[in-house]
């Protein structure tokens, strides 16, 4: 049976910071709460309220529009604190320059990004001229000063981020990803993303998705039409939802997508994006019998999947580079290219996977 490996974090594990003029005091103080809740040391805990304290000071210093999310990530018994910024702004025309050591912009603690990267245990950034900025930083427990040592491959290739519309601290959307190991080669086993987005926003919505995730999680059918029929019967006495599930196998070389409703998916390669099909209706309430597409996976390319609160006039090719960072610098990006404020928006990124 294959086992659940990652799912958003919510409610009190995950919160959005936006721009303004206590952004950096507010995510400090949240991120020390939080470091310190899931067991990281006082002195590991400081440099994480450092590290954020730094990119948030950077947001307010030079983004037009930013925002910082903090969560909780966990990999086995292990439980760490991941940052990412997102913003829109000038961008960076010299990333190398800017982790030099000893740049700091005007304004900043003057620790500089050279710094932040190397408190943190994975690191990453990418940055586009003229439109923005995305940066992801995860920190676990850490003895004696060492560098932790936390294995978890679902961490490095599988990505997502969900943020609720203005105003509503729940959000209705949500992913979940699972991995089949009955189905594989070697260290190669298949795997299932699900995303969700219930209908409207604010609690009900999220009550939806939740509800979503949990049926993923425990369903002992793992084809994609399987796990949309376990999903279908868990939102019923819910508003529903549209709800896809793709899963991909390495060995193979093939994706498998089920999906219902306006849940949009892709498959992204060096050259182009190919759109995966979805059937009109409303799962939990009424859909159409269920119905599987096959495509070849691209070599060294990306699945992403996301809501209706990202437009789909996103184009990689504008965001040159983008394929060779984690997917969840990837998510980030593609939610400050296409992802809007009047919807919940949700977006899952895997690659590397096969």
């Amino acid at each position: 049976m294959g086992a659940v490996n990652a799912a958003a974090p919510t409610g009190e594990d995950i919160a959005w910071f936006r721009d303004g003029v206590s952004l950096a005091v507010t995510a400090r103080g949240a991120a020390s709460t939080l470091a310190r809740r899931v067991g990281l040391s006082s002195h590991r805990s400081a440099e994480v309220a450092l590290a954020v304290t730094e990119a948030a000071t950077n947001i307010q210093r030079h983004a037009d529009d930013g925002a910082l999310l903090l969560r909780v990530v966990r990999a086995g018994d292990q439980a760490g604190v991941e940052f990412l910024t997102v913003d829109s702004g000038p961008g960076m025309t010299d990333v190398p320059a800017a982790l030099a050591d000893g740049t700091s912009s005007a304004g900043t603690l003057g620790i500089g990004l050279g710094a932040v990267s190397r408190l943190a245990d994975q690191f990453d950034l990418h940055s586009v001229p003229g439109r923005g900025t995305v940066m992801a930083a995860r920190f676990w427990p850490r003895t004696a000063g060492a560098p932790a040592v936390v294995t978890s491959p679902e961490l490095s290739t599988v990505g997502g981020v969900t943020r609720p519309i203005s105003g509503e601290t729940a959000c209705g959307d949500a992913w979940a990803v699972r991995t089949d190991d009955r189905d594989g080669a070697g260290d190669r086993p298949a795997i299932l993303v699900m995303l969700c987005d219930g209908l409207g926003h604010g609690p009900l919505a999220a009550r939806a998705s939740q509800a979503a995730v949990r049926a993923f999680h425990e369903t002992r059918d793992l084809s994609p039409a399987g796990a949309l029929g376990a999903v279908h019967l868990a939102l019923r006495g819910t508003r529903g939802g549209a709800v896809a599930v793709a899963r991909i196998e390495p060995a193979a070389g093939r994706l498998l997508y089920c999906g219902i409703g306006n849940v949009s998916g892709f498959l992204v390669g060096d050259g182009a994006r190919r759109a995966l099909l979805s059937a009109p209706g409303i799962v939990g309430a009424h859909m159409r019998r269920l119905r599987t597409f096959e495509e070849p996976l691209p070599a060294h390319g990306a699945l992403v999947m996301h809501s209706d609160g990202l437009t789909e006039r996103w184009d990689h090719a504008a965001l040159p580079g983008l394929l060779h960072h984690t997917p969840l610098v990837m998510a980030g990006q593609l939610l400050r290219e296409a992802g809007g404020r009047r919807d919940d928006a949700g977006v899952v990124v895997i690659k590397g996977a096969w």
